[in-house]
């Protein structure tokens, strides 16, 4: 019995120093991770750009008749409206996870311009009829002399168009994936205005005096011209990169793709047409554009956020 008392009272003694080992025994704390950067594209931001445009002009010239109406003639032409662009950019970005959206409005400077010649085709060069209409252009009246030789065929008229995009501007939204923290790839699409100049200049030579003799014929120069702006509306579609590059900076490459609509115009020459009438000028454009641009931005606010 006395034995059994010894065990027991060496059995709990080993137990109690073993419980106050663990006691004593230094305890190991680990530090928190540090806090991770994350670049946030929430916020205001405004910034400058420069770049070319690739504009292009499907343009009708016609020529007709200023009291019948009647088209006289009418060329389909295409010609490009290109220069340097240059302007400013302002907007806001929301993020929500690898996703953000966004509205940008810009202004545009712009020196594109191009021009392009319409002809209404002359009378033939000679004639064996006195017949006056055989001698006629297709816009001017010729002459019909009393003998072959002496017939004038009428003169050709020749119609320059210039146009020029003064200015444009676009309000579009903005959405795209980041493809790193930093880096934004968006599709951008919305609103386009813009302000489009045209001149429009005719020659032509007006044969004046009487028919059916020799001789007493005036060849008459003549020209006109005729200039108008117009502001339309239409719309754009693109797309772009943006990337930080230090601080609250951003830069980035841009494509854009614009329709300005339609422009038209028309005046009356002081060309005869062969109906006696005088010829009216007209044409219609419908312009579009290819913007590519670099530019940069400053953002507000805090641009890197703490993520633990």
């Amino acid at each position: 019995m006395k034995t059994s008392l010894i065990g027991i009272a060496a059995i709990a003694s080993l137990l109690t120093t073993s419980a106050l080992a663990a006691d004593l025994a230094p305890r190991v704390y680990t530090k928190a991770p540090p806090p991770v950067a994350v670049y946030d594209w929430t916020g205001f931001y405004i910034g400058g750009n420069v770049g070319y445009s690739w504009g292009r002009s499907s343009t009708t010239q016609a020529f007709s008749d200023s009291v019948t109406g009647t088209v006289l003639s009418a060329a389909p032409t295409k010609f490009d409206l290109n220069g340097v662009i240059g302007g400013g950019q302002l907007g806001y970005n929301w993020q929500r996870d690898k996703w953000v959206f966004g509205l940008e409005a810009d202004i545009q400077g712009s020196d594109e311009k191009g021009n392009t010649n319409a002809v209404c085709p002359g009378g033939p060069a000679t004639s064996t009829t006195t017949t006056a209409a055989a001698v006629n252009g297709v816009c001017t009246v010729g002459h019909q002399g009393d003998t072959v030789p002496f017939n004038i065929a009428g003169f050709p008229v020749t119609n320059n168009l210039s146009e020029k995009i003064e200015w444009f501007g676009t309000v579009r939204g903005r959405i795209g994936p980041t493809i790193t923290p930093t880096i934004l790839l968006y599709a951008t699409g919305g609103l386009a205005y813009g302000q489009v100049k045209a001149f429009d200049t005719v020659t032509g030579t007006n044969l004046v005096g009487p028919q059916g003799v020799n001789g007493g014929t005036l060849v008459v120069p003549v020209t006109a011209s005729f200039g108008n702006s117009s502001t339309r509306v239409g719309w754009t579609v693109g797309a772009g990169i943006e990337g930080a590059i230090g601080g609250n900076w951003t830069a980035k490459l841009e494509y854009l793709y614009i329709d300005l609509g339609n422009i038209s115009g028309s005046f009356v020459t002081p060309v005869v047409a062969p109906s006696g009438n005088f010829v009216t000028a007209s044409y219609n454009s419908h312009v579009t554009d290819n913007v590519l641009r670099v530019g940069v931005n400053y953002r507000w606010g805090g641009p890197v956020v703490a993520k633990y």
